[in-house]
């Protein structure tokens, strides 16, 4: 069993929504000042933008005193709840005492080197550590072009990996104001079980399709100089979508055949959200370059990039140090948050969760005719709004209602237009998730009774 019983709360406690409104008052008028300088918040802040005051393990409280059931880990980031003792005490103990050192080595620094060298199962033996996600996969496209002598990269379609250059480039976004994707990037269809670009006579996702495509646009689309394949092994910011189990092993047999890596960027799905350390252990898909961040401090800012022993003497050649990476705090905010997986349980209570969601959701598609599909692993789930089940129209309309209906609620999580995404903390109890869910549930309810359903 885990032991989670610092992050538990009485479920009938909360949510706890005390003002007439949310956002109430006093997050009006802070979001109000905040607004006057900054620009660029996200959906989930404009579609219902209270101000958070403080948080601990699954819930979250706003200057108003309402208290949220947290659906959303900070956009998958306090995987193991807000606030972890561990993880706080780790970060405190160092800031007290070397908060940086540019690159040297440091105690923190080796163990976190041993500890991910442990958990992985594969052969990454070479790291760097960053702050940022998106600098972490710019760090693996320079290592895997220094690896293979190669220039260009395959992506796909509706994968995130960053909001900086060649990062945007890896995405079908507009990276510059319209000035394009950088030159030798190239997005290809990934599969998509719901929404299939190809199928079979019966009318079920046709993998090796894909796998066909990919070859053809290779052969007459590039100029045969790929130096790797980027994937997100779960698309998150598409929400939350995942491959046919079949996928990734074809593709690493597709990428080993034409002498192309495989990178990995888990940035959002490693470390426990999926039941697993990193999402690709479920398809026994062995990377060559894997990133790593969100969950890996639990809200400190720390990333990593990880190479494989046959490719990791072309970290050298890449200036792959920064100043702020792999800092004494930031080393024990993700050393303490491995140690607190391992010690916890965590990963068997996000399998756990991952049982009883996936039930849950079941009964939800079953019983709402808006709800086109549902799909997870561990604590990375997501539900599909149509307008009809036949056409799988998406439903964006009520995406937004269901969001915003189900936050005023109580609940802290996640748009993607027609597409909830939820991402709870995987310390928590079955019965705080059960609460969450029926938050859900009533706003999917109200919206379609609102819109004739």
């Amino acid at each position: 069993m885990s032991n989670i019983s610092w992050a538990r709360v009485d479920p009938d406690a909360v949510p706890r929504i005390l003002t007439a409104d949310v956002p109430g008052p006093k997050s009006r008028a802070l979001n109000a000042r905040g607004t006057r300088h900054m620009i660029g918040y996200s959906s989930q802040v404009t579609l219902c933008p209270v101000v958070f005051e403080k948080g601990h393990g699954v819930t979250l409280t706003d200057v108003d005193g309402n208290v949220y059931i947290d659906f959303s880990s900070g956009i998958y980031v306090t995987t193991l709840g807000h606030c972890h003792p561990k993880v706080s005490e780790a970060v405190a103990f160092h800031a007290r005492n070397l908060m940086n050192c540019h690159d040297f080595n440091t105690p923190v620094k080796v163990a976190l080197l041993e500890k991910l060298a442990e958990i992985q199962p594969w052969d990454l033996t070479g790291a760097q550590f960053y702050d940022s996600g998106t600098t972490a996969v710019e760090a693996g496209l320079r290592v895997c072009r220094a690896a293979t002598g190669k220039t260009e990269f395959i992506s796909c379609y509706m994968d995130f990996h960053g909001k900086t250059g060649h990062a945007v480039s890896l995405a079908k976004m507009n990276p510059t104001g319209g000035a394009g994707r950088a030159q030798g990037f190239y997005l290809v269809p990934r599969p998509y079980p719901y929404r299939p670009m190809f199928t079979k006579a019966d009318g079920s996702i046709d993998t090796d399709a894909y796998l066909a495509f990919y070859v053809e646009f290779v052969e007459q689309a590039t100029t045969g100089n790929v130096a790797a394949f980027v994937v997100e092994p779960v698309q998150g910011w598409a929400g939350s979508i995942f491959p046919p189990d079949d996928f990734f092993p074809k593709l690493r047999r597709f990428c080993d055949e034409r002498g192309i890596l495989l990178m990995a960027d888990e940035v959002l799905t490693g470390m426990g959200r999926t039941g697993a350390f990193f999402a690709m252990e479920h398809w026994d898909a062995r990377p060559d370059v894997v990133t790593i961040g969100k969950g890996f401090g639990n809200g400190f800012p720390v990333t990593a990039m990880l190479v494989s022993d046959r490719y990791k003497e072309s970290i050298n050649r890449i200036s792959a140090s920064t100043s702020y990476g792999g800092n004494p705090m930031a080393c024990a905010a993700a050393l303490a948050s491995i140690e607190a997986i391992q010690e916890e349980g965590l990963l068997e209570n996000a399998q756990r969760l991952g049982t009883y969601f996936e039930k849950r959701m079941a009964a939800l598609k079953e019983a709402h005719p808006i709800v086109g599909d549902v799909r997870g692993k561990g604590c990375l789930l997501g539900v599909e709004l149509v307008k009809d089940r036949e056409t799988k129209e998406p439903f964006p309309e009520a995406g937004k209602e269901v969001y915003q209906r189900a936050f005023r609620k109580g609940l802290a999580w996640v748009p993607a237009g027609h597409i909830l995404r939820m991402s709870p903390p995987i310390v928590m109890d079955l019965e705080v998730a059960a609460k969450g869910m029926d938050l859900i549930e009533e706003a999917i309810a109200e919206v379609e009774a609102a819109f004739g359903y």
